[in-house]
């Protein structure tokens, strides 16, 4: 049977928490931003090793759009949370080399010390048929949560939780996450880099998903 791993965070105060969303640096001018690190997995269950990994921001998620999601999580709860986070446009993608990848539906950034930035960003997870058709337990985590901190340098490190449950808690009046995974991926070395380096991906590409 698999860990699970249940964490209260304040990481996620700035994705659903009230408190954190006046701080964050969310506008709704365009924006473009890309980034690139080493995922490390030794979690179970899932595969384990290690990649690259790349996030493209095409867009910060508006104060609107937060509140949105704030809203909709503490008055009608997790399911129709994932149906308000797939009805957002897209905000960026993310993906491996050589792997389609999938698109991102929220991101958000907010300055912290020494000239640095914190990260995060939320999007549903890729469902399979037979997920879908078998509804193991994994389908009670269908979010991806990603949070990265970058110095003033452009680098940084950061964490990817890939099976996620978001559960807002009345009575404490705070967000649960709960993991499905006994650790999330680690990402190393993660650097802010051009956007458009004639590598993975350009705006010419057809859609990820």
């Amino acid at each position: 049977m698999p860990l699970i791993h249940r964490v209260r965070i304040l990481f996620l105060a700035s994705l659903i928490g009230a408190v954190a969303s006046a701080a964050l640096v969310a506008v709704g001018a365009p924006a473009s931003e890309r980034f690139v690190a080493n995922a490390i997995s030794i979690a179970s269950p899932g595969p384990t090793g290690a990649a690259v990994v790349e996030i493209s921001v095409d867009r910060w998620s508006t104060e609107a759009e937060h509140n949105r999601l704030v809203n909709t999580l503490i008055e009608q709860g997790q399911e129709k949370l994932l149906d308000t986070l797939r009805d957002l446009p897209r905000a960026g993608f993310i993906r491996t080399p050589g792997n389609l990848g999938y698109d991102l539906r929220y991101a958000r950034k907010e300055p912290i010390e020494e000239g640095g930035e914190r990260i995060v960003i939320a999007t549903d997870r890729p469902i399979s048929f037979w997920e879908a058709a078998n509804r193991p337990r994994t389908i009670d985590y269908p979010f991806t949560l990603i949070e990265m901190r970058l110095g003033a340098d452009g680098t940084g490190e950061g964490k990817l939780s890939l099976f996620t449950k978001i559960i807002y808690d009345k009575n404490r009046k705070q967000v649960v996450l709960e993991n499905y995974q006994s650790q999330p991926v680690m990402l190393t070395k993660v650097r802010r880099e051009d956007k458009d380096p004639g590598g993975w991906y350009s705006p010419g590409s057809p859609p990820l998903r």
